[in-house]
């Protein structure tokens, strides 16, 4: 492989919003509660697809109300939903950056990727970064890969893909990537090794 492209959330930095909103409403049971009303995956797909965090909270206070004032301070505290890095992956993605070109593709919210940089410098060691919530598009659209293939001049068959989502490593997959699912930084590693990775 003479590419490597990386997810980022769960992959390279841990993402844990339940912590947060947990907090934010009061415990366990209200967390409970909330996840039994709202469809938070899909409310906050919308942000990675492009939505602005002031869109976001006027959605939700239209159509659950009380949970409104927790959506707002929830992006404020958007820091605070990731705990760190994932455990060595800082390591391995400094490792890969001195072995071939890395390259990142990421469902997160526009507004939200340059604090996330900020926090963790180590996010700035890609040659390109393709943020879903800038470009509108998210994974697993085969067109968030085809437009970081586009843009950077690659060959898809030279790209090695890692991410945490099955659904995503089956869509880059079929624009013609090799692509493995992220379980932890041993196991990555490991298909590292066997495609003759050495990190």
């Amino acid at each position: 492989m003479t590419h490597i492209v990386f997810d980022v959330g769960r992959v390279l930095v841990d993402w844990q919003p339940d912590t947060v909103i947990a907090e934010l409403l009061g415990g366990a049971e209200a967390l409970q509660r909330f996840h039994a009303t709202v469809d938070f995956m899909a409310w906050h797909g919308e942000q990675d697809r492009g939505r602005s965090p002031g869109e976001a909270v006027a959605d939700m206070a239209a159509r659950h109300p009380e949970y409104a004032a927790m959506a707002e301070a929830l992006y404020a505290r958007w820091l605070d939903t990731i705990p760190g890095p994932i455990p060595g992956m800082p390591e391995v993605l400094e490792a890969a950056a001195a072995r071939a070109p890395i390259y990142a593709i990421t469902n997160f919210p526009a507004e939200q990727w340059p604090r996330t940089v900020e926090s963790y410098p180590f996010l700035t060691r890609f040659q390109d970064v393709v943020v879903s919530g800038r470009e509108r598009l998210v994974k697993p659209d085969p067109a968030i890969f085809d437009l970081l293939i586009a843009r950077n001049g690659l060959a898809a068959g030279d790209c090695l893909f890692i991410d945490d989502s099955p659904r995503n490593v089956v869509a880059a997959r079929g624009v013609g990537m090799d692509a493995v699912l992220f379980t932890d930084t041993a196991t990555l590693q490991a298909d590292f090794a066997a495609r003759g990775i050495a990190l």
